[in-house]
């Protein structure tokens, strides 16, 4: 089958209701009882606190064209008239500037055109220091609204849902509270986006009526602090260009973390693994739901840790004989694990110290490539510490090291396509957002090295983070607003677009067609119809 007619086009947004959970993972509870502090959203004081303003918009109904069901259940092929409707605004990014401002006290307000209707409340909070004397350091927020007659609740672009909810993001009951977990370890200025989804009801006999919020409030919760917390695998909203599957869902496994990064699928255990290095930590999450921590201090224990932003490991990757192998920031070296014993395979070149080494990867004959930009450095570029004077690509092949590229302001993410000809590597620098391609030479080093991909021009704050490849030379990219797919040939096929930038990926199941995604705080899965590339242990 030619790659092509692998890509299915589209271009949607997909909203749906409900996810397959794992029983094996149950919802973290809300905290309840008295909360130390409650914000009125619906009052101007209350507002005045969090630096809220609320905007509206009514929604439309607009006829579309989607496809019949095929024989698998899923989308076909077959167009068919359909309805969606208008503005899609739940993204944390969506643009509500020309939307009406409204007034705390205006929320009860009747508004839509009653009938069937829908309408969307968005407001941006930031968590002030103090609420009274009460420091909200470390609290637990939660958000209690209530609208006349359902809600569905968006907390920063996410709406997860699973198999059997009823309440939290999704309709709770007929005019019913929903009850949603908006922050955990909550700190002083962080910010926090909710968008809150009307809709007028009983949908089958819609009523002369129409929406208005009866309550929207703000409950603090002195609690210890809450490490990151696997959940129920909940499907949360994608958005995509063309990219399959047809029917494509997102869903997300884990929340709660400081920064994940460096993802691997370990096939002997079916476990991922992967990185907090703002933790100095590594990660496992099994088949069957279930996060611990596997390594504590992944990457730094020395005594002036506290000046680093990311001390741990970053990425992760197994060789040819299903070693671990680990890249730290803090320690500024690429470390091997084979069950007690550690080796380090590199930390200097020529005698000076490696920046910290970023991303990694494997060829099939054990040769390993691996970034080494100074992002895991306090000062980056202009740290003391920095003893190399170029930020390189390094090839380790029969115990030597050797820099194969200094193209590269900002090395970062690295994959080899499938039949190892190539070398794809991520230049993570504002002002020059490319991924490179280079030819691998048997001896492990790189020539012909061009800019394969250009996205300098596409707007989003990221740069270029991770790269991974598909078994049919697909290459993933974490780029601005999101993960593009790129043909070998260069061109744009897609881009997925999650509620949390995706910064990094890994291939992993037994058919090596899930992508899991570490996003941010968060971790997410998808499955998708073509396998990734590359050998798998």
């Amino acid at each position: 089958m030619k790659t092509a007619n692998r890509i299915a086009v589209l271009s949607l947004f997909v909203v749906v209701m409900a996810a397959l959970a794992s029983a094996a993972t149950a919802a973290p509870p809300l905290p309840s009882g008295n909360p130390f502090a409650t914000i009125d959203l619906t009052t101007s004081e209350g507002a005045r606190l969090v630096n809220a303003q609320w905007r509206y918009s009514d929604t439309r109904i607009v006829e579309t064209t989607f496809r019949v069901p095929g024989t698998d259940g899923q989308p076909g092929t077959d167009p068919i008239r359909t309805y969606d409707y208008e503005p899609h605004a739940g993204a944390a990014d969506f643009d509500d500037s020309k939307w009406q401002a409204i007034t705390p006290e205006s929320l009860s307000q009747r508004r839509a055109n009653g009938r069937l209707c829908f309408n969307w409340y968005r407001v941006n909070v930031t968590v002030p220091e103090y609420i009274g004397t009460d420091s909200t350091t470390n609290s637990t927020v939660v958000l209690e609204t209530s609208l006349d007659d359902y809600a569905e609740v968006w907390v920063d672009g996410e709406l997860p849902r699973y198999l059997g909810q009823s309440g939290g993001s999704v309709v709770a009951g007929w005019n019913a509270e929903n009850r949603v977990l908006a922050l955990r370890n909550a700190a002083p200025g962080q910010k926090l986006q909710l968008a809150i989804f009307g809709i007028n009801g009983p949908i089958s006999n819609p009523p002369t009526n129409y929406i208005w919020i009866r309550y929207a409030r703000l409950k603090f919760y002195k609690q210890e602090s809450v490490g990151p917390v696997a959940v129920p695998p909940s499907e949360v909203n994608v958005e995509i260009d063309k990219i399959v599957p047809a029917n494509p869902k997102v869903f997300k496994l884990a929340e709660g973390f400081k920064f994940t990064e460096g993802p691997i699928w370990v096939k002997d255990g079916a476990y991922l693994l992967f990185s907090d290095p703002n933790a100095n930590r590594i990660y496992k999450y099994t088949a069957d739901g279930q996060l611990s921590v596997f390594r504590e201090n992944s990457g730094y224990e020395g005594s002036d840790i506290a000046e680093y932003r990311q001390p741990g490991s970053n990425g992760l990757t197994l060789d040819p004989q299903g070693r671990l192998t680990i890249n730290q920031h803090g320690n500024r070296r690429v470390l091997r694990i084979e069950g007690d014993k550690e080796s380090v395979l590199a930390d200097r070149l020529e005698g000076k110290r490696l920046n910290s080494p970023n991303d990694l990867v494997y060829r099939s004959d054990g040769t390993l490539f691996f970034t080494d930009p100074p992002f895991g450095l306090p000062k980056f570029h202009q740290d003391p510490r920095k003893e190399l004077p170029f930020e390189g690509v390094f090839s380790l092949r029969n115990g030597k090291l050797r820099a194969v590229s200094k193209d590269m302001t900002g090395p970062n993410g690295l994959a080899l396509s499938p039949d190892e000809k190539y070398l794809y590597v991520g230049n993570w620098d504002e002002k020059k957002k490319v991924v490179y391609r280079y030819t691998v030479a048997p001896d492990g080093g790189l020539e012909n090295g061009r800019i394969f991909f250009d996205m300098t021009s596409a707007p989003g704050e990221d740069a270029i983070d991770g790269v991974k490849v598909d078994s049919a030379g697909n290459v993933y990219v974490s780029g601005p607003g999101g993960l593009w797919v790129i043909s070998p040939e260069g061109k744009h096929l897609g881009t997925i677009r999650l509620p949390m930038h995706p910064h990094n990926m890994a291939w992993g199941e037994d058919d090596r067609k899930t992508l899991y995604m570490t996003a941010r705080s968060g971790l997410y899965r998808m499955r998708l119809n073509v396998a990734g590339a590359g050998f798998f242990k």
